[in-house]
């Protein structure tokens, strides 16, 4: 393929087979758990970590990592206090983090704004070596804890009460996982964005959950899905010249709706079969 005799489309292609692996691993996790705006708030939340390295001169990865990983402590701690309205932890962070990042932006001043654009929708196609080295490790680490902790989560994941009475750390447990997601969310930031980091994590979990009918045939389907999405959008993006990211998300949208209709289509098929048996 012309498009791998790039050296930059290389390092691209090798970052979303990472991210293919890490996003929807995560991904199924919150859906389940119905966090699935978690991502969202802690990718706005990221905005004020790229905002405040850029206040103190400083590596923007770096501080990201920092704010959203307090940010998803907090998370948890709010999630605690109004345990009947978790949207309310949400609706503060996410503002917080806008506010924040807002403030240091304009105090900042220069071109601090027009860099944090480009956090704001990424850019796979500029993934430097360092970066895919990064995802390299975080997609290992996830593979490494998920088989790990594959059955305290699976509990933890469909009923909190039952994790519990087995004697489980329910809350550290959550709060690492949020932590984890943190660190994904800040080192995916600069090269999927912000605005559709969220996407990402969370379409090709919706998808797989239509499709699976077990808890590892739904990871397994996801990971496949993001895969599919992450490559074919990546190739679709570089021959027709439009952002990746966008061309990612627009493709794993498209595969929701198409899994959607077969799955209405075949569930109205059997219907009708149903219907001729009984006659």
């Amino acid at each position: 393929m012309a498009l791998l005799s790039y050296e930059f489309m290389r390092r691209a292609f090798l970052a979303a087979l990472f991210i293919a692996g890490i996003a929807p691993m995560l991904g199924v996790f919150l859906v389940i758990r119905r966090q699935s705006l978690m991502a969202d708030t802690l990718s706005h939340v990221s905005l004020a970590g790229v905002a405040l390295g850029f206040f103190l001169n400083l590596n923007p990865t770096f501080t990201t990592m920092v704010v959203v990983v307090v940010a998803a402590i907090l998370l948890e701690y709010l999630r605690m206090i109004y345990s009947g309205y978790s949207e309310v932890s949400i609706a503060i962070l996410m503002a917080g983090g806008l506010a924040v990042a807002l403030v240091l932006m304009n105090i900042t001043g220069g071109n601090s704004s027009v860099s944090i654009q480009s956090y704001l929708f990424g850019s796979i196609v500029t993934i430097t070596q360092p970066q895919v080295v990064f995802l390299g490790i975080l997609f290992v680490l996830i593979t490494f804890l998920f088989l790990l902790f594959r059955r305290p989560m699976y509990v933890l994941t469909f009923d909190e009460e039952s994790a519990h009475v087995e004697g489980l750390p329910v809350h550290w447990m959550s709060m690492l996982f949020n932590v984890l997601t943190g660190v994904a969310i800040a080192i995916m930031i600069p090269i999927a964005g912000a605005l559709l980091i969220s996407a990402i994590m969370v379409l090709p979990a919706a998808i797989s959950m239509r499709m699976g009918k077990s808890f590892n045939a739904v990871i397994l389907i996801s990971v496949f899905i993001g895969l599919i999405g992450m490559l074919s959008g990546l190739t679709s993006s570089f021959y027709i010249d439009t952002p990746p990211g966008a061309t990612i998300t627009l493709v794993f949208i498209a595969l929701f709706l198409i899994i959607s209709l077969l799955k209405r289509f075949y569930s109205l098929l059997q219907r009708g079969q149903r219907k001729q048996e009984q006659r």
